[in-house]
This record gives C-alpha cells, structure tokens and sequence, in this order.
C-alpha cells in the first residue's frame, strides 16, 4: 500500500511547490522587474501619500469634484472587498427608480438631457475608476462654478485628461476621475 501513496504524496508536494510557490514568485518577480508600478497596484501618490489607485473608483461628492459613476458595491461605494455588479436587470423595478433618481439628481445640478449612459449605471465590477468624456464634460459648468474658474479652463483640464483607446482601437476614450480631480487640485 505505501507503494500506491508514496508516489502520490511526492506528485502532490512537487505540484504544490511548484505551482503553489515557484510559479507565482517567478511571474511576481517578472511584475516587478518588467512593470513595478502596476504590479504593486497602480497606487497614485501625492506629497509622499498614497490617495487612491488609477484602478480603483472613489467617491467625490463635493460640487468642485468631478463625480464618478455610480458603484454598485453596496452602502459602502468603491468598496474594494466588495466588488460585484448589481444583477438588477432592465426589468428591475429598484433599477428603474434608481436611474429615474440619478437622472433627476443630475438635472438638478445643470447636466442637459440626455444624462450619459454612464452617469446612471454601475459598471460590470462596481470599481471603475473611469467616466466618459461625455459624463466629464457634462460636469464643467458645475464644477467651474463651485470653484470660481473659467469653464474653458476645466474643459481644457478635461480633455487634457483624457485617455484614448489603447493602441487606438481597444475599449473607448475614458477620463481617470481621481487623476482629473488631482489635477483639478493642482489647477
């Protein structure tokens, strides 16, 4: 019998070793060297502190911040550890009234109708850190007005802002909102 196990004992530690230990610490140590600052979380840093990471959404409700996207990750929205979308589907009241409230909340502040699709809906994971320049420049006036700038100013900050398609053609132009507000801070 200990003929039949050993050799599975041994198939089983010298699979856990190397998949379980060597493989990861090699692509870990290939992240590190190849490209550090994505491999240690995009982390976004001002005066020697880290505010947030280029990954990751955070929530700005003040009228001098661009705001993000809803999150759909609960009560508490950017939560990281509870990343998720919503599972509500178009025939969900709770989304309907959410999205009428959002418009509503949205048109109060001056943005035209139509809201931009991305104003109103979660994205797939509830952490996306990214509007559309649509939603970005759907904010300037409001922002503009709350800080006491020219709109072309905020504009000009906007589309400075504004990242196009990787390699031209993969995804869609998108604006970070943390890294415009920071900018909007360095203004």
């Amino acid at each position: 019998m200990l003929n039949h196990i050993r050799p599975a004992l041994t198939l089983v530690v010298a699979m856990t070793a190397l998949t379980g230990l060597a493989y990861p610490l090699t692509i870990s140590g290939i992240a590190q060297a190849v490209m550090p600052t994505e491999a240690n979380g995009s982390l976004i840093e001002r005066d020697g502190a880290v505010v947030g990471s280029a990954l990751i959404g955070q929530t700005f409700t003040s009228d001098r911040y661009f705001w993000p996207r809803p999150s759909a990750t609960g009560p508490d929205p950017y939560n990281a550890a509870a990343s998720s979308g919503s599972n509500l589907g178009t025939t969900s009241v709770k989304l309907k009234d959410r999205v009428t409230a959002d418009v509503a909340r949205l048109t109060a502040t001056g943005i035209a109708l139509p809201v931009p699709a991305d104003a109103v809906t979660t994205s797939g994971s509830g952490l996306d850190p990214h509007v559309s320049p649509a939603f970005a420049e759907a904010q300037v006036a409001r922002v503009a007005q709350a800080r006491g700038l020219d709109p072309s100013a905020i504009a000009s900050l906007v589309a400075r802002q504004t990242e196009i398609p990787t390699f031209g053609v993969i995804g869609q132009a998108r604006v970070n909102v943390l890294e415009l507000n920071l900018a909007l801070d360095a203004l």
